[in-house]
């Protein structure tokens, strides 16, 4: 006769568990994961470690910058000032904070249109997805840069535009990841019974099809991040991003580049810090997830 002790209960594990427990093994994604954490409490708390107020004018090294104006703890500029005599850790603090939300709403707007896009030419089939993906096709000819340098010169120079430009085009790519997905997916058994029992094409794409697709959306969105902060930080540093009195990293960088000459390495080293190690963290992150939901590694 079996004992409690005998009878061994073998309980299972989901998908995402599994996932979860590969991620956790992944040192460089793990090293990332840390990054991102540390830099966001960076630019969301830094502002209450800051010393100065970001557009205020330390009169006592403003012109004497290269003997006076690097980093000191002793006068409060942790990072030194910029050319101006502003703080730059403040500065910085700011720039991090931009960059961050414009990757974060700029992959949000790229990963939601793109996702339904793709998710409804797939399901559809046929003429309608034929003429769905040649839209795309057309679009995706269309220089990205080009279209978001002339609606921030024609409409103006504001977060709001500079979020619709960097969106606008960026959830192409996401389409057509999307469709070939749901291509498969839709002639899975499951889509087929709900078909026969008459549920809606509306409550199969929204209850059967995307969550089928988080794991797909949730890699490619840690890539498209990144993405989305390298194109605000190249439009912000020839000038046309975000405008004083806001600031961010490309903003910032542009800055030291431009005083590096006399000798102020600081004013480019600390915002370049922050963009390389975040950058790098995504990608660290990405490819984890990518890893870690990748059926061929259960």
């Amino acid at each position: 006769m079996k004992t409690q002790a005998d009878i061994a209960v073998v309980k299972g594990r989901s998908l995402w568990s599994e996932a979860r427990r590969r991620f956790y093994k992944n040192i460089a994604a793990m090293l990332g994961l840390i990054v991102l954490i540390l830099v966001s409490l960076f630019a969301f708390f830094g502002q209450y470690i800051a010393q100065f107020p970001i557009d205020e004018i330390d009169f006592n090294v403003i012109g004497q910058v290269e003997q006076e104006g690097g980093p000191s703890i002793k006068n409060g500029h942790y990072f030194g000032t910029d050319d101006l005599g502003r703080d730059l850790f403040a500065r910085v603090v700011q720039g991090t904070q931009v960059s961050l939300i414009v990757g974060f709403v700029g992959a949000f707007i790229a990963v939601a249109m793109g996702t339904l896009y793709g998710a409804i030419a797939g399901y559809a089939g046929g003429r309608t997805d034929n003429i769905m993906m040649r839209v795309v096709d057309i679009l995706m000819a269309i220089p990205s840069m080009f279209v978001i340098i002339l609606l921030l010169v024609m409409f103006g120079r504001s977060m709001a535009m500079l979020f619709i430009g960097v969106g606008m085009l960026s959830w192409l790519d996401m389409s057509r990841i999307v469709r070939g997905q749901t291509l498969s997916i839709k002639n899975k058994e499951y889509i087929h019974a709900a078909q026969a029992m008459g549920v809606s094409d509306v409550k199969i794409i929204t209850r059967h099809i995307l969550p089928n697709l988080w794991g797909i959306v949730a890699v490619y969105a840690t890539l498209l991040i990144p993405l989305m902060i390298l194109t605000e930080s190249f439009i912000s540093f020839i000038g046309l991003g975000v405008q004083e009195p806001l600031t961010s990293w490309g903003a910032l960088i542009s800055e030291g580049a431009g005083t590096m000459q006399y000798g102020t390495l600081w004013q480019l080293t600390f915002p370049l810090f922050f963009f390389v190690i975040t950058i790098s963290a995504f990608y660290f992150v990405g490819d984890g997830l990518r890893d870690a939901l990748d059926p061929k590694e259960r």
